[in-house]
């Protein structure tokens, strides 16, 4: 497995939990994905956990959501990062295009430069310019971040605001299904997905993430185990694979994937 040292801008290095109970969900992820922890100390009282894989950076927790993310995200949720060269310039151009600043740039000490968004249609995610730390070093193994995928309400008004701050290109799923599912094309590669959100969906706009997992039933008795819920029942997508959606114990829910 080799380790991941850099992420391509425009693309998700960096996935970060939010909860209000940093123990409960410690031994949650350890357990069901077989991470290890390594502390970094944030002051009295707190703490800020990176969640390895073989030794490699797989994700990351903190204790509390900040006040700035209080009126815009539940008390316990995954955030993606998204890699770029200039956080500055990128959050400038998101404003311009109809996003908001949740969080002002600002810096992590020898590690790199960050702010927080909101897309216009409502889904939160955060810049990441590295400057000293690039991101995740494993990605696409088993226990490690698959997939980044946006819902939405307006896939329309979303594929714009991310062509003009990403240069993303919006490409549609072959299929005949209805919702259409839709890539964002980064390049030569795939920056993540995104699907519409139907009236029977009842959820907010979200970057959910999926990591990858051997077995998804399996998998989810473990959830279950562990003292976590299905929120949405296992689908099968030819040449894909299976995936669920769940969700820890604080209420934080994620996407687990077996590829096909």
């Amino acid at each position: 497995m080799p380790t991941v040292t850099a992420h391509p801008n425009g693309t998700f290095c960096w996935p970060e939990l939010y909860t209000n109970d940093q123990i409960g969900v410690k031994r949650f992820y350890t357990e069901l994905f077989g991470w290890k922890v390594r502390e970094i100390p944030m002051g009295p009282g707190a703490v800020y956990m990176v969640f390895t894989l073989n030794g490699a950076d797989a994700a990351a927790c903190y204790g509390k959501t900040p006040e700035a993310y209080a009126q815009v995200l539940p008390p316990s949720h995954w955030m993606s990062y998204v890699s770029v060269a200039d956080t500055d310039s990128v959050a400038t151009t998101a404003k311009a295009a109809g996003g908001s600043i949740v969080k002002e740039p600002f810096d992590v000490p020898s590690t790199g430069r960050m702010a927080v968004l909101r897309d216009p249609t409502g889904a939160v995610f955060s810049l990441w310019e590295d400057r000293g730390k690039a991101g995740i070093g494993v990605i696409r193994e088993p226990g490690a971040l698959y997939w980044t995928e946006l819902l939405t309400p307006d896939t329309e008004r979303a594929a714009r605001f991310y062509e003009t701050v990403f240069g993303w290109r919006q490409q549609l799923w072959p299929s005949d299904d209805e919702p259409a599912y839709h890539l964002f094309a980064n390049g030569d590669g795939m920056a993540g997905g995104m699907t519409p959100i139907t009236p029977e969906m009842d959820v907010p706009p979200v970057w959910a993430v999926y990591f990858h997992v051997t077995d998804c039933d399996r998998t989810i008795e473990e959830v279950r185990r562990l003292g976590g819920r299905l929120t949405l029942a296992p689908q099968t997508v030819p040449t894909v694979g299976t995936f669920a959606f769940v969700a820890d114990p604080s209420g934080a829910h994620f996407g687990i994937l077996q590829p096909a």
